[in-house]
């Protein structure tokens, strides 16, 4: 196939004409045709009055090797994008893999396992999606939490309760195996060629559900409400994963893909000799404007625009004191949402639905922390800072898991806020208005205080005095990271153990943690066949 890039349209063009502009440049007709899609959109409003949309396409005619030969700009041939499934090891397989948490990293582990014939055995501890929704609902609505079935776990993962963004800054062939499975599962196609594609929570939770039916179907088993509690080793290689329930697997291969709010199995871990260290990560608020403020910043005179839907945005800030800012989990038309996994505690996330049409854009709003900042050098210090500031949170809302909140105008002053202006906060369960800064320490707020003054230039309208930031988003990323072999995915100290994903340390969203699952399970494919 030949690709071409850099074919322009405007706003009000249909995007058929990108094809027409595609046989142009070739000098073509569309009988010459034979197969054509669009690879990649994006939009390009640098220019005061002026939005245009720009695609690469990819196209299939005849006689493809003679136009190559004219050298015409932007005209090349098509790389090879097709996944490659790694050859099968030698070695024997004992037992079936196992593969442990059901989110992004697990999800896709297991599925190329299934894929390739290994039939795992995937142990999640939380619910089914179904089942999770229901549990979900009843802590947004009556404030009751089960702490081991919520936004943090069950099937699917956090991505599942979240916007559902697909894009990762890894460079990396397995990201379009990723994308090209969810739209397999009932994802919107355009994901494949969307800059910023998304799916949203809705659509997520029947994705999720597909992907599981076909782990299933390739002899894959998946056990929800089964946490995994404590494995055995024999010469420092695994032998097999214990439940809470007791249940023994017997495996010699378990993807441990836990996610980075297991706090309980983390400490298990560190309990039986698993390598392990804290690692940098961020904490801040929710900050939640309109979001017609944010398509008038980003879109102007063309912000009704009915080819432009919600705008986003994703902005960064260097501190004077050194500290990164940067805004995260950006969800363009959709809610605050209490995502605490742990009773007593209070945390906040961003979530939007596939229209992304509620009244209101959120993101977080992030300051670096760092080991240092911990107080001790201890591989789970990082846990115990996310917690402290997460009990604060829940003694600032009042209990009852309300959310602390408080005016952008009102932290920038350093006084607590009274009542609220234009910006009704989405969070369900309400907030209660206070002062941030007795919740933060004093170099996140300092941070944050600077970030929104200077962010304010790059989008207008960011540091409106209404703006409403409610606390504590301290679940950004995971505060630990388990130690593998950056070759074969093992653990350092644990044969057989292949941590992955964003609890281990090694991604951050959906699309980067399932090619961190896929690393796995290939390193697993590529050492040991099937056996009998």
């Amino acid at each position: 196939m030949l690709r071409i890039s850099q074919l322009r349209i405007s706003i009000d063009d249909e995007v058929e004409k990108v094809k027409e502009l595609a046989l142009k440049k070739l000098k073509l007709e569309e009988k010459d045709l034979l197969e054509y899609r669009i690879y990649k959109e994006s939009i390009d409003a640098r220019h005061r009055g002026k939005i245009d949309f720009v695609y690469t396409v990819d196209l299939s005619v005849k006689n493809e090797q003679q136009i190559l030969a004219k050298n015409i700009p932007n005209v090349s041939a098509t790389p090879i994008l097709a996944y490659q499934n790694p050859e099968h090891g030698k070695k024997k397989m004992n037992h079936r893999p196992v593969v442990i948490g059901f989110g992004p990293a697990g999800m896709f582990a297991a599925l190329l396992l299934a894929q390739n014939g290994y039939k795992p055995i995937v142990l999640e501890r939380g619910q089914a999606v179904d089942e999770r929704v229901k549990a979900i609902d009843e802590f947004w609505t009556k404030g009751v939490l089960n702490p081991n079935s919520n936004v943090q776990f069950g099937e699917g993962g956090a991505g599942t309760f979240s916007d559902g963004k697909l894009t990762s800054r890894v460079r990396d062939l397995r990201g379009r195996k990723v994308l090209e499975e969810f739209v397999k599962a009932g994802a919107p196609e355009d994901i494949l060629y969307k800059a910023h594609p998304h799916v949203g929570t809705d659509l997520l939770r029947g994705i999720v559900k597909n992907i599981r039916e076909q782990i299933i179907a390739l002899g894959g088993e998946v056990h929800f409400n089964t946490q995994v509690s404590d494995f055995t080793t024999e010469d420092g290689e695994l032998t097999a994963v214990i439940t809470k329930r007791g249940e023994i697997f017997p495996t010699n291969h378990a993807v441990l893909a836990i996610g980075h709010s297991a706090r309980d199995t983390f400490a298990q871990l560190h309990e039986k000799g698993v390598e392990m260290t804290a690692k940098p990560f961020a904490v801040g608020v929710r900050i939640e404007h309109p979001q017609e403020v944010i398509n008038q910043a980003q879109f102007k005179q063309f912000a009704k625009h009915p080819r432009l839907g919600a705008a986003e945005y994703r902005l960064t800030h260097k501190g004077s004191n050194g500290r990164g800012v940067y805004t995260f989990c950006m969800c363009p038309g959709g809610l605050v949402v209490a995502s605490s996994s742990e009773k007593g505690h209070l945390v906040t996330n961003g979530m939007s639905e596939h229209a992304r049409d509620q009244k209101n854009a959120n993101s977080g709003l992030l300051v670096q922390v760092f080991p240092e900042d911990f107080g001790t050098d201890h591989p789970l210090a990082g846990i115990e800072f996310q917690r402290q500031l997460e009990q604060k949170a829940f003694g600032l809302g009042g209990g009852g898991y309300q959310a602390p909140a408080q005016l952008v105008g009102d932290f920038l002053k350093g006084q607590a806020s009274k009542k609220l202006g234009s910006v009704e906060p989405s969070y369900s369960l309400g907030v209660k208005l206070t002062n941030l800064n007795k919740l933060l320490p004093d170099y996140v707020s300092e941070s944050l205080k600077e970030a929104i003054l200077a962010l304010d230039k790059k989008l207008r309208g960011f540091a409106m005095n209404d703006a409403v930031m409610t606390g504590v988003e301290s679940r950004s990323s995971s505060p630990v990271r388990i130690e593998r072999d950056m070759e074969n995915h093992q653990s350092v100290t644990t044969k057989g153990l292949y941590p992955s994903g964003e609890g281990a340390g090694f991604a951050g969203g959906i699309v980067s943690a399932g090619i961190d699952g896929l690393k796995c399970a290939e390193s697993l494919i590529a050492e040991f066949s099937l056996g009998e």
